[in-house]
């Protein structure tokens, strides 16, 4: 395979799966990790990937700044948090994911027994903890500063543990039931998903949308949705094993 062959098809791979690891690269492609290293320097340089330690993603154009996304739809996600907390059981190992919907979980679980919170969100684990409750934080990159993690390190580390219940979000969903990828997180949100015994997909209302670059599951794959958008009827029945809490 020529260089520029390569060049195309890492920008293929990354089109699909958003981040990846230089790892999965090498045995994606079958070369080196020199040569890899050499292929995403080059481009780094013409700027359509960004590296991180261990990875790398597609450059894109930003989106709601984080700063700006803590005040988003603040109050429907003090809502959701609230009623998300109430699903766990004193006892509980919880996976939370890195998003700001999520991060308002915590601030509802100070009053449980004996839980243990695994998150690689830094914000979360120093709240957590202040506080007297026990939390474990991923290790990794920070890829949004100040808080939040990610990597292979980060997803290294999460395989580690298994949970009781995983609380996640993303950029989105749609109204028949499918869950937008993360070019950042999702490898990390697979594990979590994976390694928890319930998972529980946590987003508003402003989230839906038609449809999107990379899909991360469908509701099928969930216990449950909690959201203050009301699905209709077919889309519950569609997925009648996930159970929708909606939050009004």
């Amino acid at each position: 395979m020529y260089q520029k062959e390569r060049l195309d098809e890492i920008l293929e791979i990354l089109k699909a799966s958003g981040y990846v690891t230089v790892k999965y690269l090498t045995e994606r492609l079958h070369y080196s990790t020199a040569t890899v290293n050499r292929d995403l320097n080059i481009l780094e340089k013409q700027k359509l990937v960004h590296r991180t330690y261990g990875g790398v993603e597609l450059v894109e154009k930003k989106g709601v700044t984080l700063p700006f996304r803590y005040h988003k739809m603040k109050s429907a996600k003090a809502r959701l948090a609230r009623a998300a907390a109430e699903l766990v059981r004193d006892g509980d190992t919880v996976f939370l994911d890195a998003s700001t919907t999520t991060e308002y979980i915590s601030h509802y679980l100070v009053d449980k027994r004996d839980i243990t919170v695994i998150t690689n969100n830094i914000a979360t684990v120093i709240f957590l903890s202040d506080r007297g409750v026990k939390a474990i934080c991923l290790g990794g990159s920070v890829v949004e500063p100040p808080s939040m993690l990610s990597g292979e390190d980060t997803v290294d580390m999460a395989e580690r543990y298994n949970a009781d219940i995983c609380f996640f979000s993303t950029g989105g969903f749609t109204r028949d039931g499918v869950v937008e990828g993360s070019r950042v997180y999702g490898q990390l949100h697979r594990v979590m998903r994976r390694n928890s015994k319930r998972v529980w997909y946590v987003a508003d209302h402003d989230k839906l949308k038609e449809g999107f670059p990379i899909n991360q599951c469908t509701f099928a794959e969930l216990d449950g949705i909690i959201s203050d958008y009301a699905f209709d009827e077919e889309t519950k029945k569609k997925y009648r094993d996930c159970t929708f809490l909606e939050v009004t």
